[in-house]
């Protein structure tokens, strides 16, 4: 099978304890579970809705904080963004909010009618979302149309080892809401396919994008 990204051969490899059927590109550095085990969007909200997420709790707050801890000081002239896929609650809007950065939210499962279809924005910004996605070279797509000028997208999502055995060993794909995995050479290699520029990423988890005029072939 070809990478769903970059169209070059993958290898399949198996987890031997959960029979789960996996494809990796050592191209663009991408995992992807088979489609066979993809879940529709009400299977994933029973299991969303187990998370305990509470805008008041501490350690929930300081998740969100270390994030914009790595976005914020590297990014400038931002006055509106999009948060993407932010679950049940709008809090990192609300952080966003108080940084001066006028902030919507949306979430095709909790707010599914929040999306403004002709509005761009200054920062995207998208956490623990993206090993969620079914399409994911469609979305960073879309989003990226969805920034202005020099517009930034900062993503979160947990980077794999690379390497097939450790990944069988590794808790996020046990999740099984969770089919597609990343590093941060994948974001690389979808930001020369839609015109922009990593600036920077934390080698764990994190990666700041920012659109650029031209589109690199």
């Amino acid at each position: 099978m070809n990478c769903q990204l970059c169209n070059k051969a993958t290898i399949l490899f198996v987890d031997e304890k959960t029979k789960v059927e996996y494809y990796h590109c050592h191209a663009c550095e991408y995992v992807f579970k088979s489609t066979q085990y993809h879940q529709d969007l009400d299977t994933q909200k029973e299991r969303y809705n187990l998370h305990e997420n509470n805008e008041d709790d501490a350690g929930y707050r300081a998740y969100f904080q270390r994030f914009l801890d790595f976005v914020l000081p590297q990014i400038s002239d931002v006055t509106k963004a999009l948060d993407f896929g932010c679950g049940r609650t709008s809090l990192l809007a609300s952080l966003l909010e108080k940084e001066g950065i006028a902030s919507a939210y949306y979430d095709p499962i909790y707010h599914p009618n929040r999306l403004d279809t002709y509005a761009k924005y200054d920062l995207i910004v998208s956490t623990e979302v993206f090993e969620h996605l079914h399409n994911p070279k469609a979305i960073f797509g879309h989003l990226i149309e969805r920034l202005n000028s020099n517009g930034y997208l900062a993503i979160q999502t947990e980077f794999h080892s690379n390497e097939a055995e450790s990944f069988k060993k590794w808790w996020y794909p046990q999740d099984p809401t969770h089919i597609v995995f990343f590093r941060a050479h994948t974001f690389r290699v979808l930001a020369q396919m839609y015109g922009c520029r990593v600036v920077s990423d934390n080698g764990k988890n994190m990666i700041l994008l920012q659109k650029t005029e031209q589109i690199c072939d």
